[in-house]
């Protein structure tokens, strides 16, 4: 008889952790929305750099780190990042905690499946250029995210804007530039204005 895993009863609880937990927020986000955002912009991003740039990551296997990358905050919660960065002992410590966390989630699986899990679960298991683009996807999502409220009108996004802003620019990635050209522009418009300008009425 198989024993029960409490997995994705943690994973599905991702939905239930807001971002942003010391900011204004117009549009709350959790942690479920923001791995699939994250997924789908590696995904691309990995793809950008394969079509223009020579990369070879695996697009499929980094949507899968990026879909996995917060799943660790089920149980830790999500540390806002004034907090998480105060200063080099926090954020040495919360990795330290973001680990244990890992491996207790790990844990939570079936033996035989903990191999195939490892790799998603584990920041340690992720190749250098892997966490780059996943961290570069993240932080695109992040942006979106402060573009999203400071077009709805919340002031409260403007600094964190500026920060990410510099944090895109100095990663010096053709893919997240080509990202930002590209696709960021429409989230300044409206639905009706994406539409108008579509049909080339705009």
């Amino acid at each position: 008889m198989t024993s029960h895993s409490h997995f994705f009863a943690h994973l599905f609880r991702m939905k239930l952790i807001n971002r942003w937990p010391l900011m204004r927020n117009i549009n709350t986000e959790n942690v479920a929305e923001h791995s699939h955002q994250v997924a789908l912009v590696a995904h691309m991003l990995a793809v950008i750099e394969r079509q223009y740039f020579g990369g070879d990551l695996d697009p499929e296997r980094v949507a899968t780190l990026a879909l996995f990358h917060d799943a660790s905050e089920v149980l830790t919660g999500d540390l806002p990042t004034p907090v998480k960065y105060f200063n080099p002992q926090i954020a040495d410590e919360y990795k330290k905690i973001e680990a244990i966390a890992e491996q207790k989630l790990l844990s939570m699986l079936p033996p035989e499946l903990q191999s195939v899990y490892r790799d998603y679960l584990l920041g340690e298991c992720y190749s250098p250029a892997e966490k780059l683009l996943v961290k570069a996807a993240d932080n695109l999502c992040a942006y979106l995210k402060t573009l999203e409220e400071i077009t709805a009108g919340n002031r409260e996004f403007t600094i964190a804007r500026r920060r990410l802003e510099k944090m895109l620019a100095a990663a010096q990635s053709p893919a997240v530039q080509y990202f930002l050209d590209t696709f960021v522009p429409s989230f300044a418009l409206s639905l009706d204005e994406i539409s108008l300008e579509q049909e080339g009425l705009l």
